[in-house]
Formats: C-alpha cells, sequence, structure tokens
C-alpha cells in the first residue's frame, strides 16, 4: 500500500476516556456473556484506548509510526439479556471425562427427541486444531462411520445458556458451518464443558491467504471472487432469515474445503441477535476488521459491522496483506483514517449519535486506486469503496455485494474451478432472498439458472 501521511505532531486531539464504562462494560463481558471473552489472538486485539489525554508525547509516538491519533472509546453497554430464552435447551448427554489428547475416547447417546430411539456414537479425539481462553477445538473420528468432525469444548457457566448453541442451532446454510450435535462433559474438579459437534471443513481462509503470501503470490483473483461471493451468501442468510450478528468476521473463522472451494462462516461464540433499540457490547470483534462505530463505542449498531469486516477481509484477499493493520485500539482509528480520511461530524454521528467531542486532524482520503495495485480490476476497488464506509447505513447489504459486478464472472454459464471441476452451488438460494427486489433477484441469479428452475419471484417475496 503506497499511502504514508504524516501529521502535524502539534496537532490538538484530544482523546476523552471515561474509564468507569470501559471497566463496567469488560465486567458485562465476563458476568453476561455465556461463553468466556473470545481467545487467543483475537482476546489480544480487542483492546480499549488509553485513559486521559494525549499529550505531544503520544501525538509524536503515532507521528513517527506513520498515523494519526484520535477519537475516544466509550464502551458503555447495558447487561444482555439471552434473545434465545423462549427456544427449548438441545437434549445432550453428560460423559465423564474431558480429555482431548490422541486416541481419547468419547462415547455419548444422541436422539431420543420426537420418537427417535437414542443411540450411542463415539468419538476419537485426533488432533487439536484450535485454542484460546474460550476452550479448544479439536478433530476427531466417528468410530462408528469413519466421519471427520471438529469438537468445540467451552467451559458452561451453569447459571446461563449457552448463546453460540441457541444459534447454531437455527441455522441451515450451505455457507454457514452447521452443528451436528452437543454433549457436556465434566471433570474430577465438577466443571462442565460443552461440546459442540461440528461438520469439519480442513483450512481456513487464513491459512489459504498464507499459502500464497509466503511465496510471494497474490492469490488468484478467481479465488478471491469465489470465496468472498460465498462469505456474502452466508452473511446475508444470517443477517436476514435468523438476525444473527456474526460479530467476528476474520480469515480465521472464515473456512474453505480445499477441494470444492466450499466456504463456510464459523465460530459463533460472538454471535448475537441484534434487537433495535436495544444495547450491545462494544468490546467486541478482531481489532484489523473491527468496524469505526465499535471503536467511537457505539452499542446500537447493526449487522453492518459484518459488512465492514468482509469489506476487510477482501481487502487483505486483493493486497496479501491487512489493510488495516493497528497495533491498538488507537491505531486502528489511525490506520483507517489515512485511508478514507478524516470523519466528517455527520459520519461520527451516523457511527455513534452520543459521541460529541470532535477534534481531529484533517487527512484527506487517499484514492482507493492509489491503495491497490494498477493492474486491480475497477470492479474490485468500486466494491471495496462500498463496503468500508465510514457511516454504517452507506455500506451495502451482504445480498447487494453478491449481486455486485465484481462476481459477475461466477455467473457464467460455463464457469468453473480452473482444474475444470464445477464450482460449489452458488445460486441454490431460498430464505435470503424473502423481499428482494425482482431487479436484485435478477442481478443474482444468472439467466441459464433462472431457465433451470423456472424462476418465480414470488417464491423469493418479490413484489
Amino acid at each position: 500500500m503506497q499511502n504514508q501521511k504524516h501529521i502535524n505532531p502539534e496537532d490538538n486531539i484530544i482523546v476523552e476516556i471515561d474509564q468507569r464504562n470501559i471497566e463496567r462494560d469488560r465486567n458485562e463481558i465476563k458476568e453476561k456473556e455465556t461463553e468466556p471473552a473470545r481467545g487467543g489472538e483475537s482476546h489480544r486485539q480487542m483492546a480499549s484506548l488509553p485513559q486521559g489525554t494525549l499529550d505531544n508525547h503520544h501525538l509524536q509516538y503515532y507521528h513517527d509510526h506513520g498515523g494519526v491519533a484520535a477519537v475516544r472509546h466509550v464502551a458503555a453497554a447495558t447487561a444482555q439479556r439471552s434473545e434465545m430464552e423462549t427456544d427449548k435447551e438441545m437434549t445432550a448427554a453428560v460423559v465423564e471425562g474431558n480429555g482431548t489428547v490422541t486416541g481419547h475416547i468419547i462415547s455419548t447417546t444422541i436422539g431420543g427427541m420426537n420418537g427417535e430411539p437414542k443411540r450411542t456414537i463415539t468419538y476419537m479425539a485426533e488432533r487439536v486444531v484450535g485454542t484460546g481462553s474460550f476452550g479448544v477445538v479439536f478433530q476427531a473420528k466417528c468410530l462408528e462411520t469413519g466421519e471427520a468432525v471438529a469438537i468445540k469444548k467451552v467451559l458452561q457457566d451453569r447459571r446461563y445458556k449457552n448463546r453460540e448453541l441457541q444459534l447454531m442451532r437455527l441455522m441451515d446454510h450451505p455457507n454457514v458451518i452447521s452443528l451436528k450435535h452437543c454433549f457436556f462433559s465434566t471433570t474430577a474438579k465438577d466443571e462442565l464443558f460443552l461440546n459442540l459437534v461440528m461438520e469439519y471443513v480442513p483450512e481456513s481462509l487464513y491459512k489459504a491467504l498464507k499459502h500464497y503470501t509466503d511465496s510471494n503470490h497474490r492469490m488468484p483473483l478467481l479465488y478471491v471472487k469465489l470465496y468472498m461471493y460465498q462469505i456474502f451468501r452466508g452473511l446475508a442468510y444470517i443477517h436476514n432469515v435468523t438476525g444473527v450478528c456474526h460479530r467476528d468476521v476474520k480469515p480465521q473463522n472464515l473456512l474453505v474445503d480445499p477441494l470444492t472451494h466450499q466456504v463456510k462462516l464459523c465460530d459463533f461464540g460472538s454471535a448475537k441477535v441484534l434487537v433495535r433499540g436495544e444495547s450491545n457490547i462494544a468490546y467486541i470483534c478482531s481489532r484489523y476488521y473491527r468496524a469505526p462505530e465499535l471503536i467511537f463505542g457505539a452499542t446500537e449498531y447493526t449487522s453492518s459491522v459484518d459488512i465492514w469486516s468482509a469489506g476487510c477481509v477482501l481487502a487483505e484477499l486483493l493486497l496479501g496483506q491487512p489493510l488495516f493493520p493497528g497495533e491498538n485500539a488507537v491505531d486502528q482509528l489511525v490506520e483507517i483514517i489515512k485511508v478514507l480520511g478524516t470523519p466528517t461530524r455527520e459520519d461520527v454521528r451516523c457511527m455513534n449519535p452520543n459521541y460529541t467531542a470532535f477534534r481531529f486532524p484533517q487527512v484527506k482520503a487517499h484514492p482507493w486506486h492509489k491503495v491497490f495495485l494498477k493492474r486491480m480490476p475497477p470492479d474490485a476497488i468500486d466494491l471495496v469503496s462500498r463496503l468500508l464506509q465510514y457511516s454504517p447505513s452507506l455500506r451495502c447489504t451482504a445480498l447487494e455485494a453478491c449481486a455486485h459486478p465484481f462476481f459477475d464472472e461466477l455467473r457464467g454459464p460455463n464457469a468453473c474451478l480452473p482444474n475444470g471441476r464445477p464450482f460449489p452451488p452458488l445460486f441454490n438460494f431460498n430464505q435470503e432472498l424473502a423481499g428482494a427486489s425482482p431487479e436484485l433477484i435478477n442481478r443474482l441469479i444468472p439467466e441459464h439458472i433462472q431457465r433451470q428452475i423456472g424462476l418465480n419471484f414470488s417464491h423469493f417475496g418479490g413484489d
């Protein structure tokens, strides 16, 4: 990226922090979220802005690091209710033992609901694929069928329902990881662990991109289109059908099947059904992919925070590196301002109406065509610019992103993978098109597919 702006260190930028609100926000995360705080790299990235005022020492530091220092982060969230309280609990067996060591055997029972007979199913742990303060994810094999699964094991607070379990039970989509079943396990210390048994997908988008960047190559544009299209399809489903906001979209939470190139959203440990008028925690989402309204401490945000994150992922696939690599919460906004320029008062009002202190250095937006390589297709740059808008309401929706001309190559009648094999299913829309206009549906579903299925717009809720 070619943009390196430097700001006069004498610029007077005040960052006001209400430390009590930050502490309250952190306490509510600890007490009210049904799963422990996000772990590993994600958790370390969710840092708050420094307390007090940014003096010239701070300004010089950020000036020396090529950025502007700005903004406060007031994270004032109210206690969260479980939106799923009326939902029935999933019947889950409790088994003794909690090991994830290779070869450890876990035997549990499933079924027994709606007249279905109970049956025993046995898993053998094979390897740990992810760890963090949330718990551990390990690959296992079902001994009865030989099927590979991923089991996410999290410490369960007996006082609360597990929100991730509640939400995963709602979802059924080709681009969302599927929950097979769950069970509880105990330890000698009387700890209770919830085990979510999910389909196993062998690779993440993070690793797929790293495969190219390690050899100093860019990911082929066809794969960028194929992966991002499916990401937006998954987001359209969770946003429009289930009302769920993921709140931690990043390459590590996007799984890729290296054979079929099907993509699935995973890790709903931070996800929530957003209700208009209800407050949510602002202390959410991994830093590089964190929407600016969250940095501004907004608590009544929308699912457009996921759209910003997806825009960051798209830019990262195109660049081969994160677009906004902030070193902390203040520097994250520094990186955003270096590209988008200083937010206007109206931008700030749209991000957080409660934010009143407004003293920023004036930085002009860096032209998008200079952010990317000269040979970058204009459609790619245009889509990024529509996703990465300060004002949440100006960002395109997930469905609108799917219909963008950047993805037209995928809609061709003869489009296929480089090896000649077909794409994974891309146009088997169902509930996510409810309420979409005929014009949007017409852009989303190619003519050759429309002819195959005898498209009836009323089936999708069009006028």
